[in-house]
C-alpha cells in the first residue's frame, strides 16, 4: 500500500467531536507503551505523523487521521498503565467503549500486543469484550525485532493459543516497526476489510429494487 497522504483531522473525547466522514475506519488499540504510535508511523511511512511518547498513558484523546482520502485511522488511548489515576482510566474506558460500540464507520480494531510479553488479563478481557460485542479486529504482535528467531516463534505460539481459535491463526500479524516486518501483511488485511465495508456502504446507499 502506497501512502501518498496522511493528515491529522482532530482529537476527540466525545461523539460530537468526531469528524463527519464516511471512509472505512480502523482504530489502533493496545496497552500503554506497546508500540502503537511506532506501528502507525511504520505503517504510514511517516516519522512525524504521530508523536511517540516515552511516557506511557500520554494519549488522552481519540486522534483521527485521514489516509489517502480513503481511510480513517484512529489512535486510541493506551490502557493498563498503573500511574494513571483510576478515575482517568474509567473516563478513558467509557470514552473508548462509546466510540467502539457506536461509531458506524468503524470497520475493525487493530489490536496490538507486545510479542515479548505473555498475554495479560487486560488483553484477554479486551478480546472477550470485542468478541461479545461482535467487533472485528486484527491482532498485531509488535517489537518482533527485539527477539531471536527461537524466542519469536515461542511467543507467537503463546499469543495464538491465547487469542486465536482454530482456523483463524492467520489473523495474527507479527510486526516490527524497526524493519517493517509484517507491514505488507497488515495492509493486506486492512484493505480487504475496507473493501468489504465499502461494498456494504454502497449496497445500503444503492439498494437493488
Amino acid at each position: 500500500m502506497k501512502v501518498y497522504s496522511a493528515q491529522f483531522l482532530t482529537g476527540a473525547v466525545s461523539a460530537k467531536q468526531y469528524p463527519r466522514v464516511s471512509h472505512p475506519e480502523f482504530a489502533f488499540a493496545g496497552r500503554s507503551n506497546v508500540g502503537k504510535s511506532s506501528l502507525l508511523k511504520s505503517l504510514l511511512n511517516r516519522k512525524k505523523l504521530v508523536r511517540t511518547s516515552a511516557t506511557p498513558g500520554k494519549t488522552q484523546e481519540i486522534n483521527f487521521f485521514e489516509i489517502n482520502e480513503k481511510l480513517i485511522f484512529t489512535d486510541l488511548p493506551g490502557y493498563g498503565f498503573a500511574k494513571v489515576p483510576a478515575a482517568v482510566q474509567r473516563k478513558w474506558q467509557n470514552m473508548i467503549e462509546q466510540y467502539v460500540l457506536k461509531r458506524e464507520t468503524l470497520t475493525a480494531l487493530i489490536f496490538i500486543v507486545d510479542i515479548r510479553r505473555d498475554p495479560t488479563s487486560l488483553d484477554l478481557e479486551l478480546k472477550e469484550w470485542l468478541d461479545a460485542n461482535d467487533i472485528s479486529y486484527i491482532l498485531v504482535a509488535t517489537k518482533s525485532d527485539k527477539l531471536s528467531s527461537g524466542e519469536r516463534s515461542k511467543q507467537t505460539r503463546k499469543i495464538k493459543q491465547a487469542f486465536c481459535t482454530e482456523g483463524d491463526s492467520e489473523k495474527l500479524v507479527v510486526y516490527s516497526s524497526k524493519n517493517n516486518q509484517g507491514r505488507k501483511e497488515l495492509w493486506s488485511q486492512i484493505i480487504k476489510l475496507a473493501n468489504q465495508k465499502n461494498a456494504v456502504i454502497n449496497e445500503e446507499e444503492n439498494p437493488q429494487e
